[in-house]
């Protein structure tokens, strides 16, 4: 018998047929929608005269554009009116088609890869599907969730199919205990900087080894939505005892006789000892720094003790323009230390950084300490309308508004400048979220990506700083 990894087992579990053309159809076992590249998928079908194969398959909810402030006000409470028309737009297709949806006034709303695994609605085993390219988040519970475009979200409605390659087979393994301060985010970053932005191209990463047993499910789906900056289009996790005490008793997850036969099935769903993979990287965590992004893409890192790199160390001439466009966009000197860069907003938040582990850290940080003078803005951004009010319920928030910081609502928020959270032209953002690219976060905005630790540590600073020192 042929020895499988874990992708393999997913992606044959869920082939429907080969095309001639070396693609496949794949049968998608969960349907994640929000108002951005939901429209014109529910606009064909509904010209087509389409229903949903499966419309319960489907859940919904608005989260790219939707305000972080007002939201008492409902819709009226938009600034931007094409948003409005977004988030109008997804609750009457979604009523159309019966589509399940949690509103902008319900309780579960929020960021979309933070609801499938809250809900249980992402179990191991599954096909996740989702028109943004953060769906790899879903992976941490040996999932094999697919990132799609527009066009693909009407195919996945009309016909619970993907049409796709398969991919190679790339592990990440990652063995020891982390440095005091370091964690999932300062990985993700650190792998990143190793093998770039290409370096997961046409390859499903499985991350494993036993740092990665021993991280927390919120640590893994961090490591999982990252692994699209390494440039490949899977992240996925094997099961244990952790993902499984994680799924049990969420309200989507199965009860009684089939909570015990997923279980049965969920023990197969790891890499078989002798499997080959394609493509080996191997990371032991106590080489892992505290990292913070210099540039424009989240391959141009460095330690927070290190600087920004010489132009005359580039690989090549490519690098070399690339780098020099990102220190003029940036307003740094190649060689400058990238401690002690001043700041002006912060960040925490995002699909990366959101969930409850991630703000009990920041709040740890920031207990009984107050935002530097020099910071103009301090937002915290809870992932979903549940993890809120878990914050709520310890405290959290209690410690980052006397700390200065804004306790806002659910939402992407300044992780992109789809809505009223965003840089103005020239400002300087420390933030927990995935992407630092020209003008991501706000036009003419400059991003430095880190992990929650360092994003409180640098609001208390007033710059960039190491958060072990804080």
């Amino acid at each position: 018998m042929t020895s499988l990894t874990l992708y393999d087992k997913l992606w044959n579990s869920h082939r429907v047929a080969d095309m001639t053309d070396g693609s496949s159809l794949l049968y998608i076992d969960l349907h994640l929608l929000h108002e951005v590249t939901s429209p014109q998928a529910f606009s064909n079908l509904r010209r087509a005269g389409r229903l949903p194969w499966r419309s319960r398959s489907g859940i919904a909810t608005p989260d790219h554009n939707v305000p972080t402030a007002g939201r008492d006000l409902g819709l009226a409470g938009f600034i931007d009116p094409l948003a409005r028309r977004q988030v109008a737009a997804l609750e009457k297709n979604c009523a159309d088609f019966s589509v399940p949806i949690f509103p902008l006034d319900d309780l579960r709303q929020g960021i979309v890869h933070v609801i499938g695994p809250e809900q249980g609605l992402t179990l191991p085993g599954m096909t996740v599907a989702c028109g943004d390219s953060h769906t790899t988040t879903n992976g941490a519970l040996a999932t094999l969730a697919l990132s799609v475009g527009s066009s693909e979200v009407e195919h996945v409605l009309a016909t619970q199919t993907l049409r796709t390659r398969k991919l190679k087979n790339m592990a990440v393994e990652i063995d020891g205990l982390f440095s005091p301060g370091v964690g999932a985010k300062d990985l993700a970053l650190h792998l990143i900087g190793r093998i770039g932005t290409a370096g997961g191209i046409g390859h499903a990463i499985e991350f494993r080894g036993t740092t990665v047993d021993a991280m927390s499910m919120e640590a893994r789906m961090t490591l999982c939505n990252m692994s699209i900056e390494a440039g490949a289009r899977i992240g996925v996790i094997g099961y244990d005892a952790l993902t499984e005490a994680y799924v049990h008793g969420r309200p989507f997850s199965p009860t009684g006789k089939m909570w015990e036969l997923a279980k049965a099935y969920w023990a197969s769903l790891h890499t078989d000892s002798d499997a080959r993979y394609d493509q080996r990287v191997a990371i032991a965590a106590g080489d892992v720094p505290p990292c913070v992004t210099w540039g424009t893409s989240p391959e141009m890192v460095t330690s927070i003790e290190g600087r920004v790199p010489l132009l005359d160390s580039a690989v090549n001439e490519t690098q070399r323009n690339s780098w020099r466009r990102a220190l003029a966009y940036m307003g740094l000197e190649a060689g400058q230390l990238i401690a002690g860069t001043p700041l002006d907003k912060i960040f925490i938040g995002s699909c990366t950084n959101a969930r409850i582990e991630d703000l009990r850290v920041a709040a740890g940080v920031v207990r009984g300490r107050h935002v530097h003078p020099r910071i103009k803005q301090a937002l915290v951004v809870p992932g979903s309308g549940l993890v809120k009010l878990q914050a709520e319920r310890e405290g959290l928030d209690e410690v980052f508004l006397a700390a200065g910081f804004e306790w806002r609502e659910p939402g992407c928020s300044m992780c992109l400048g789809m809505n009223p959270d965003r840089l103005q032209p020239g400002e300087r953002c420390a933030s927990t979220s995935n992407r630092n690219f020209e003008g991501r976060q706000g036009r003419r905005g400059r991003t430095h990506l880190m992990s929650p630790a360092m994003a409180a540590a640098a609001a208390i600073a007033g710059a960039l700083v190491d958060a072990r020192e804080v």
